[in-house]
C-alpha cells in the first residue's frame, strides 16, 4: 500500500473536532470575573484538517512552543473486539511488530508528513514512544491495527499503512492537534479593541491630563467628575479609590467605594450611586456613566496590571473619559484611541510648587532635618535606617508596602502633625502614590530596586527616570506646609547617578498590557478537557498573537497559585478565580491560609468566623520583635484574601462583616507595632543574638517584658522640641556612624561613640552628671535602666554596642 493510498485511508478515520461556536455555547453558565463579554473573541471561519493556518493571512502564525503540550495517558477500548482481528488473521508476532514500528520511527517521509500536520520533532518522538507502547503492551489493539500490523509483518503491506493510525493516536494523546485553528482564534489578541461592543457603540471624547505630581491634573479630572450626573473613579489603590470616595461624599455627592476586598453603598437600601470609587481592577465596562477618571495611565505598560489600563481605557462607556498621567504616555494613549477612531485633547500641566535637586548628599543622619523623608528599597534598610535615628534621640514615622492601609494613613498622619514630635518619615516608594504628606526633603537611602521583568525574572536595576520623579515629587507639595521642596541622596557617590537619572527624559510608553480572560480558558479546557490550569494558560499565551501595540503581562503569580491547587478538585471557573486573588507568594502563612481555604470550598463546607479565628488563632497579642510584626501583616493579609472571596463565593465566605471588624482590631494592634518599630527591632537582635543580649541582660530584659509605648507624652514632646532646637544651634557636631548602610564599620571609633554621647547629652541638657553616674552605677550592678519610663532610648541603642565590644 502507497503512503498516497494512507493518506486516503486517513481522511476516512473519524477524529473528535470540537465547533468554536459550541464551546462558546458551553459558557452561558457563570458570570464574568472581568465583565468580558463572550462575543469579544471573534467567530472562526471553518475549521480544515489538522495543518495549522495562520489566523491572519497578512501575518503568519507563530508555532506554538510544544514543550507545552503534555501527553495523556490513554487506556485501549477495543477489550471487546480485541480478539477479531485475531481471528481475522491470527495473533500478532510482537517481535516482528517491535521491527516495523522502528522501521516505520526512521522513515524520513513519515517524519516530514507529521511535520506538516502538527508533529515537530520534539511531539513526533513522544507519540511514536506512546504509539509503540501501546501496541506492545495492549492486550488488545483494534481489529482494523491488528490487520494491518500483520499484513505488514507477513510483506503484505507497507510501512506507511501504520500512518493513519500512528496519526489517530497522536491526536488522542495530542488533542490540541485537532484544534489548533480554533485554540489560535480564542488566543488571537490583536485587536482588544473589539472586545467591548458597548463602547464602540458610543463615541466618547477622550481628555488626557498630562504632567508630574504634583502639577493639579488629577484635581482637575476630578472636579469634572463631581460635576457630572454621574462617574466612575479607577485608582491604581486602594488607599486613593478611599480618598476620592470621602472627597466625594463630602462634597455632596453620593458615592459608592468598589474594591477587591470591600463594597461600601452610600443608600441605605443598598441602591447604586451615581457615582462610584473604585481600583481599577474592579471597574465595570458594562455600566453607562457620563465621566470616567483613569488615574495613572503611564501603568498601562506595568508587566503585571497592565491589562487592567487597557481594559479601562479601552472598554469603559463614558462619554467622556478623562485620563490623568505621565506625559510620556500621551503619544501612545493617541495612537491606541487612533484604532477606536476616537480622538484625544491634551491638556498639559506644570508642577505647581518648586522642587530642587541638592548639589549635596546627606551623608550623615546627622544633617537630618524637619520633614525629612528617607526612601529605601527594602524593608530590612527600613528597619535600620529607622533603629539609628531614634538612636540619636528623634522619632520617625514608617511607611512601606506591606503594612496595612489604615496603619499607612495612621503614620502618615503622625508625621503630618505638627503637634507631633515626630519630624522624620523612613519609607519605600510605597509614597510615590496614594498618601498626602508634608515632606520637605527627599533622601534616596540608595538607587537600586529589586524588580521584575516582563519574563518574570527578579532584577536589580537602577530606579527608571519615571520612578525617580514619581518619589521625588513627593516633596514640597502644593496641599503641604512645604512650599519647596528638595531631593538628594544619603550618599555622595548616588548623587551623580541621581543628576543623570533626573536628567534624562521618560522613556515613552509603548505598549499596553493583556490578560486572558475566563471565558478564554474555559474554552481552551473545552478542547483541552484533561490539560491543567496552569498547562492551559501556558498554551494559551503561546499560542497567542498581538500586534506592536499589545504584550501579555506576567502570569507567574497565577501559574504559581494553579499549581498549588492543582491537586484540589475544583470546576474551572472556581478555580481561574481562586488563581487570580491577590495574595503575596512570599508570605508562607498567606500561602498555606489560601491553601486550606481552596481545601475547605472544595468539600462545600462554608468558611465560617469561628473557622477561621482558630486558624489565624485570634485574638492576637501585640508584636514583641519583628517577626511577630512579620507574621500580623500576613494575617491581615490573609483577612483581606477572605474578605476577597467573599465577594466572589457569597454563601460559602458568609461572615465579610466579623472578619472586617476583626481586621480592624488587627490594623490597630500592628499600629501599635510599627510606632515601636525600633523597640521590636532590639527584641529581634537580642533573640538573633542571645550571647550578647545574654551579656548586657539589663538592656534586653525591658525590651522584651515591657508593654509597647502608648503615644507619647507632653514631657517626651517638649524633649524633643527642645532636641531639634539644640540640634538647630549645634549644626557643626557630628557623632560617629557604626552603620553599615552608611559605610563605616561596626569597630571604628567605638569607644568615641561611648563619650560623646554621654558629653553630648550632657551638654544639651537631656542629662545631667549624677544622673549619668546613676546610670552607670546601674549598668555596673546589673539593674535595668528605666529608659523606658524616661523616654530617652539614645542609650539603649549605642551602650549595649559598646559593652558587647568590650566584652569581646
Amino acid at each position: 500500500m502507497s503512503l498516497k493510498h494512507s493518506m486516503c485511508l486517513l481522511s476516512r478515520v473519524s477524529f473528535r473536532t470540537v465547533s468554536f461556536r459550541t464551546a462558546a455555547g458551553a459558557l452561558d453558565r457563570g458570570y464574568s470575573l472581568y465583565h468580558v463579554p463572550l462575543r469579544c473573541v471573534r467567530e472562526p471561519e471553518p475549521l480544515g484538517f489538522v495543518q495549522c493556518r495562520s489566523a491572519s493571512s497578512s501575518s503568519p502564525a507563530r508555532p506554538p512552543d510544544t514543550s507545552l503540550f503534555v501527553p495523556l495517558n490513554i487506556k485501549s477500548d477495543y477489550n471487546e473486539d480485541g480478539s477479531v482481528g485475531t481471528e481475522l488473521s491470527r495473533p500478532l508476532d510482537k517481535s516482528e511488530a517491535l521491527k516495523v514500528l522502528n522501521k516505520f520511527y526512521k522513515r524520513k517521509e513519515i517524519q516530514r508528513l507529521a511535520a506538516e500536520n502538527g508533529l515537530d520533532a520534539r511531539l513526533f518522538h513522544q507519540a511514536f514512544i506512546s504509539f509503540r507502547k501501546f501496541v506492545m503492551e495492549s492486550g488488545a489493539i483494534g481489529a482494523d491495527l491488528h490487520i494491518v500490523l500483520n499484513d505488514i509483518c507477513c510483506g503484505a503491506g507497507h510501512t506507511d499503512d501504520l500512518y493513519p493510525y500512528f496519526m489517530r493516536h497522536a491526536k488522542q494523546i495530542f488533542p490540541m492537534l485537532d484544534c489548533m485553528d480554533d485554540l489560535r482564534k480564542i488566543s488571537d489578541l490583536r485587536v482588544p479593541a473589539k472586545w467591548y461592543p458597548e463602547a464602540r457603540a458610543i463615541q466618547r471624547k477622550i481628555i488626557f491630563h498630562a504632567g508630574p505630581t504634583n502639577s493639579g491634573k488629577t484635581h482637575h479630572a476630578i472636579q469634572r467628575y463631581l460635576e457630572a450626573k454621574s462617574g466612575v473613579y479607577c485608582g491604581p489603590l486602594k488607599l486613593l479609590a478611599h480618598e476620592i470616595f470621602e472627597k466625594s461624599n463630602s462634597a455632596g455627592v453620593p458615592c459608592d467605594l468598589v474594591t477587591g476586598e470591600e463594597r461600601t453603598f452610600m443608600d441605605p437600601e443598598g441602591r447604586q450611586s451615581g457615582h462610584v470609587a473604585c481600583t481599577i481592577e474592579m471597574c465595570s465596562v458594562n455600566m453607562p456613566y457620563e465621566v470616567a477618571v483613569i488615574d495613572e495611565i503611564q501603568m498601562i505598560r506595568d508587566p503585571s496590571r497592565g491589562w487592567a489600563w487597557t481594559r479601562a481605557l479601552l472598554g469603559l462607556c463614558a462619554e467622556e473619559i478623562h485620563v490623568c498621567g505621565e506625559a510620556a504616555a500621551v503619544n501612545f494613549v493617541t495612537e491606541l484611541m487612533y484604532t477606536t477612531g476616537e480622538e484625544v485633547e491634551v491638556r498639559n500641566y506644570k508642577r505647581l510648587t518648586p522642587i530642587t535637586l541638592l548639589d549635596h548628599a546627606l551623608e550623615s543622619l546627622e544633617n537630618l532635618r524637619p520633614g525629612d523623608c528617607i526612601v529605601c528599597f527594602s524593608k530590612n534598610d527600613i528597619y535600620s535606617i529607622s533603629r539609628q535615628i531614634e538612636a540619636r534621640g528623634l522619632e520617625c514615622a514608617v511607611i512601606y508596602g506591606s503594612l496595612p492601609p489604615g496603619t499607612k494613613l495612621a503614620q502618615a498622619k503622625k508625621f503630618n502633625d505638627p503637634d507631633d514630635p515626630c519630624k522624620i518619615l523612613v519609607a519605600t516608594d510605597a509614597i510615590g502614590m496614594g498618601l498626602n504628606l508634608s515632606i520637605k526633603r527627599i533622601i534616596f537611602s540608595s538607587l537600586m530596586k529589586p524588580s521584575v521583568n516582563e519574563k518574570g525574572e527578579k532584577e536589580m536595576d537602577t530606579i527608571s527616570t519615571s520612578q525617580a520623579l514619581q518619589i521625588a515629587g513627593r516633596a514640597g507639595r502644593f496641599s503641604s506646609v512645604f512650599k519647596e521642596g528638595e531631593v538628594t541622596t544619603m550618599h555622595r557617590d548616588d548623587l551623580l547617578v541621581l543628576k543623570e537619572i533626573l536628567g534624562r527624559a521618560v522613556d515613552p510608553i509603548e505598549t499596553a498590557g493583556l490578560h486572558p480572560t475566563a471565558e478564554q480558558i474555559e474554552m481552551f479546557a473545552y478542547h483541552l478537557p484533561e490539560a491543567t490550569l496552569s498547562n492551559l494558560i501556558d498554551i494559551f499565551v503561546s499560542l497567542s498573537q498581538v500586534d506592536g501595540m499589545y504584550f501579555v503581562c506576567n502570569i507567574d503569580d497565577f501559574k504559581f497559585l494553579a499549581d498549588m491547587i492543582q491537586h484540589i478538585p475544583l470546576n474551572l471557573r472556581s478555580r481561574y478565580v481562586f488563581c487570580t486573588a491577590p495574595i503575596n507568594k512570599k508570605q508562607p502563612f498567606v500561602c498555606t491560609s489560601f491553601l486550606k481555604f481552596a481545601r475547605q470550598f472544595s468539600r462545600d463546607e462554608p468558611l465560617t468566623f469561628s473557622w477561621v479565628c482558630g486558624h489565624i488563632s485570634w485574638p492576637l497579642a501585640p508584636p514583641r520583635n519583628i517577626k511577630d510584626l512579620i507574621h500580623l501583616e500576613a494575617v491581615h493579609d490573609v483577612l483581606d484574601l477572605y474578605l476577597w472571596l467573599s465577594y466572589r463565593f457569597m454563601d460559602m465566605f458568609p461572615d465579610a462583616s466579623l472578619v472586617r471588624d476583626i481586621q480592624k482590631e488587627l490594623d490597630n494592634i500592628i499600629q501599635i507595632g510599627v510606632r515601636n518599630i525600633t523597640r521590636l527591632i532590639r527584641a529581634s537582635e537580642a533573640s538573633a543574638f542571645p550571647s550578647s543580649s545574654s551579656s548586657s541582660g539589663a538592656l534586653s530584659g525591658p525590651d522584651e517584658a515591657a508593654p509597647l509605648l502608648s503615644p507619647f507624652s507632653t514631657d517626651r514632646k517638649a524633649s524633643y522640641q527642645e532636641l531639634w532646637r539644640a540640634r538647630a544651634q549645634k549644626p557643626s557636631q557630628r557623632r560617629v556612624r557604626s552603620s553599615k548602610i552608611l559605610g563605616f564599620r561596626v569597630e571604628d571609633g567605638q569607644k568615641g561613640l561611648k563619650d560623646s554621647l554621654s558629653s553630648r547629652l550632657i551638654q544639651e541638657g537631656l542629662l545631667t552628671p549624677d544622673l549619668l553616674e546613676q546610670l552607670q552605677r546601674e549598668w555596673s550592678s546589673g539593674q535595668p535602666p528605666r529608659w523606658a519610663d524616661s523616654g530617652s532610648e539614645s542609650g539603649n541603642d549605642s551602650k549595649p554596642s559598646a559593652r558587647g565590644k568590650k566584652k569581646k
